[in-house]
């Protein structure tokens, strides 16, 4: 495929502002054109179709939020980068979850306004690749990964093609979805598999000792320190370093792994020494990083730097049939381990488990199947097997739904008029259908004879759209 320059639209009010940005990306192999309102901006979209939307959100005629907008509903492709001020960074939030791809908060600085559109260049480079591959070879399994949902694919490929970069990866995703078995799998698919990865777990170690785990110390730094140690920084040297639950990290440690990120250099613990070594990074989160840094408590500066290629693992709610396809391995697998004969689900037992909503993800499936199988025996699982959650959520109480609207009901339309678009009937019906089960979304979705996963999914993209009632949010 032939390497197009990516085409930058800039959108800057202030004439000296837009003279300095341009000198700052003069050398960037980009093409950059500037404008200087949202109606120059709106005009200049559908001409230019240009790759990289570079936005400030105060113009002097209308909000960058409505560009925004705009974006979105052109479906354009266009990545956005908004620029805001230090005091607007719950502004930047509500920008992201609009659709745009980073943010930078002013005054911007060259080195990040250069790092933020590199690392926006490599993420749609990246992800038009797996755009092109998406579904030519589906699998159902892959590098410790089970599961042949579709978003489960976009991580498959996501995984294989940046593997062999040295980009930094951040993975992002709730507790038990698989963020260390995915910094696994890159590692193995990397031209540094033939080193061990070297996983180090933030949450886990104690503020005082952080340092010394990552950078290591000499004999007599600190109590206790009666010899010297080498920290993850140095063993990972040619190899990568797993850093789960980053956004846990000290904020003045974290100015110290920014220092590291950026030269490759470190000092351990009580040492004038510095040591450089080749790391590349992969670190995870079970948390927002945009809102840990709108509150104070994560560096924008290290997510700059540690946000290059984005990977979203998706909850086990929103992956359809693929919870019965990683029990069924979980149930093999312990069942050969406990010496039980278990083959199988019962009808009734696939039912509970694609209904409940686990909220600890793989995880927590996990668990589950292990405890079946130590407590039980037989050829078939049974719905009266299956842990006490999954049983209460499979039988509940015998509920008629009220009557549908008469307007719902008809299978004739009386006048021209009175159709209305099938998206709006869709998203009626469904509402109802929740209201009518007093909420109990798995209830609705066995009603409707459609997954839970699809409600929540219907619901998720209706309430960022602004379509829910007050009622229903």
């Amino acid at each position: 495929m032939e390497y197009q320059i990516p085409t930058v639209l800039m959108v800057e009010d202030s004439a000296p502002l837009s003279a300095v940005y341009q000198a700052y990306l003069k050398h960037e192999a980009v093409t950059l054109i500037s404008v200087a309102s949202g109606a120059e901006a709106l005009q200049q979209l559908p001409l230019l179709q240009p790759d990289i939307l570079l936005l400030d959100l105060h113009l002097p005629d209308m909000s960058g939020m409505e560009i925004l907008k705009h974006v979105q509903a052109s479906a354009l492709g266009i990545s956005t980068i908004v620029m805001t001020a230090n005091g607007s960074l719950d502004m930047a939030v509500d920008a992201m979850r609009l659709g745009a791809h980073d943010f930078i908060a002013k005054p911007v600085d060259a080195d990040r306004l250069r790092v933020t559109l590199r690392n926006t260049i490599e993420y749609r480079r990246l992800n038009a690749l797996v755009s092109r591959y998406q579904n030519v070879y589906p699998r159902d399994q892959f590098e410790g990964f089970v599961g042949a949902s579709v978003s489960m694919q976009e991580v498959y490929h996501t995984i294989e093609t940046a593997a062999s970069s040295r980009a930094t990866i951040f993975i992002t995703g709730e507790s038990g979805t698989g963020k260390e078995v995915c910094a696994e799998a890159i590692h193995r698919l990397s031209g540094r598999h033939n080193r061990p990865l070297v996983a180090l777990n933030c949450a886990a170690i104690p503020k005082d000792l952080m340092e010394s785990e990552i950078f290591g110390h000499v004999k007599g730094a600190f109590t206790g320190a009666v010899s010297e140690r080498i920290g993850a920084a140095g063993r990972a040297h040619g190899s990568t370093l797993f850093m789960d639950e980053v956004c846990e990290m000290d904020l003045e440690l974290q100015s110290k792994l920014l220092r590291f990120l950026q030269t490759g250099c470190f000092q351990k613990v009580g040492s004038s020494i510095t040591e450089q070594v080749d790391v590349r990074i992969i670190c995870a989160t079970n948390r927002d990083p945009l809102l840990e840094v709108a509150a104070g408590r994560f560096r924008e500066d290290l997510y700059y730097r540690l946000h290059v290629i984005p990977l979203q693992l998706p909850p086990l709610r929103e992956r359809g049939d693929d919870v019965l396809r990683i029990a069924e391995v979980f149930l093999q697998n312990f069942a050969r381990e406990e010496g039980k004969r278990f083959l199988r689900f019962s009808d009734e037992a696939r039912r509970a488990l694609l209904v409940y909503h686990w909220p600890g993800n793989i995880r927590q499936l996990q668990n589950a199947i292990r405890q079946i199988v130590v407590l039980h025996d037989g050829l078939d699982v049974t719905l009266n097997m299956l842990p006490a959650l999954l049983r209460e959520d499979h039988h509940l109480p015998a509920q008629t739904p009220e009557p549908m609207p008469q307007t719902l009901m008809k299978a004739t339309i009386a006048s021209e008029g009175s159709i209305r678009p099938l998206a709006v009937v869709e998203r009626d019906a469904i509402l109802q259908a929740i209201e009518a089960c007093r909420g109990n979304i798995p209830h609705a979705s066995r009603l409707l004879e459609v997954s839970p996963s699809t409600l929540y999914r219907k619901l998720q993209g209706w309430q960022e759209q602004g379509l829910l009632p007050d009622n229903h949010k």
